[in-house]
């Protein structure tokens, strides 16, 4: 079946990652598309909290989707296979981090130094709703991406993608304990007006647009498409 048709299958018979998973497992290598599809936006965040600059962030979103593919036969499903792609991708960038030392996952600032709390204005209201949701999205990922290391992707998981603090603890290889005494500390450092603006404009922080994510999906293929790229007997790097 050609690609968009399979495509159009997946959206009308609601397939769920764990489905497609398996049918990419079973031969049907394009279906891997629709989860990259899915992922992107969640992956670009995870790894942005991570990297902070959003040059490298296609790099890393790309090598997450190739381990992935390459270990997808170790995924068991007693996690979503959402929560197991991004503890991938925040592997990824926490190797990248370290690697260059500028990553200290265990750093944990005071609270309250000036230099980490950041201003409490709230941007002038405009008649036009939708440029003053981008403007209040672009302070709160100014915000984010000023907390400490080791408390951003903890933010951005929890309030921006929604997950639940046991597939943060999951995705982060941390306790679920430890998870909400970050989110704790960094609700305190965005105060409680940006955690508000975090809650209603969420959606407009990070923004992963269409033309990168076809960007990432084609790199994926073409790595994909060289034999010794997606050479399923490399050591495990999911974990």
């Amino acid at each position: 079946m050609p690609l968009p048709e399979l495509l159009e299958q997946a959206r009308t018979e609601e397939w769920t990652d764990e489905d497609v998973a398996r049918r990419v497992l079973d031969g049907e290598i394009a279906l891997f598309e629709l989860l990259m599809r899915r992922h992107n936006q969640r992956i670009y965040r995870a790894i942005r909290s991570i990297l902070r600059e959003d040059s490298e962030c296609e790099d890393v979103m790309q090598e997450t989707y190739v381990r992935a593919y390459q270990h997808l036969s170790q995924f068991e499903g007693r996690a979503r296979f959402s929560t197991w792609i991004t503890r991938i991708a925040v592997n990824e960038a926490i190797g990248r981090s370290v690697y260059q030392r500028r990553f200290n996952p265990l750093e944990f600032e005071d609270a309250e130094r000036e230099d980490n709390a950041m201003p409490g204005q709230h941007p002038s209201p405009t008649p036009e709703a939708n440029a003053s949701r981008r403007e209040m999205g672009s302070m709160l990922e100014k915000a984010i991406l000023a907390l400490p290391d080791g408390y951003r992707v903890v933010v951005v998981l929890r309030d921006i993608e929604e997950m639940s603090t046991a597939e943060t603890a999951e995705a982060l290889s941390l306790s679920e304990a430890n998870v909400k005494v970050r989110l704790h500390r960094a609700h305190d450092l965005l105060r409680n007006e940006l955690l508000s603006m975090a809650r209603s404009n969420g959606a407009e922080a990070f923004g992963f647009h269409a033309s990168r994510c076809d960007r990432v999906v084609a790199n994926v293929f073409a790595r994909l498409a060289n034999r010794d790229d997606v050479d399923r007997s490399q050591p495990d790097a999911t974990s």
